[in-house]
């Protein structure tokens, strides 16, 4: 419950100074050559996708299916199909940070959607997109 608590005060936080600062951007600016920055909007696409068919599956009441997506596409063990060791030496530590903690909250959601109980794991499911929102409020890239 602590994590949860932590996100949600970091998201929250992260919001309100960009709300604070209307009409500027003050995410911070991560400049990466060219092919990493497509690379990378397109990991992030294929993470919203995946949670979508997330949102799917447990609207449907598959919620192994949800796990299955979710580890295979966000998880611990999607890092080698995303190539996140060579885009890591491209982000500043917190951006890296925020990367490690949604590929982890995206394995525990995996592990307590497989237990079957929804509600827990639509919590589970907040804590991935939490980090996304705060990764996102504190960071864009060109």
């Amino acid at each position: 419950m602590r994590k949860k608590s932590k996100f949600i005060a970091l998201t929250l936080c992260m919001m309100a100074s960009n709300i604070l600062l209307a009409g500027e951007d003050a995410r911070r600016l991560v400049e990466l050559p060219a092919m990493m920055q497509q690379h990378m909007m397109s990991n992030m696409r294929d993470h919203l996708a995946a949670i979508n068919e997330i949102l799917i599956s447990m609207s449907n009441g598959e919620l192994d299916q949800a796990a299955d997506v979710a580890e295979s596409r966000l998880g611990m063990s999607s890092l080698e199909s995303h190539g996140a060791s060579h885009m890591a030496e491209f982000m500043p530590e917190g951006m890296r940070q925020a990367g490690t903690d949604m590929h982890r909250a995206a394995s525990r959601f995996a592990l307590k959607a497989q237990e079957g109980a929804a509600l827990p794991a639509y919590g589970a499911l907040a804590e991935i997109t939490s980090t996304c929102v705060a990764c996102h409020s504190g960071y864009r890239i060109r």
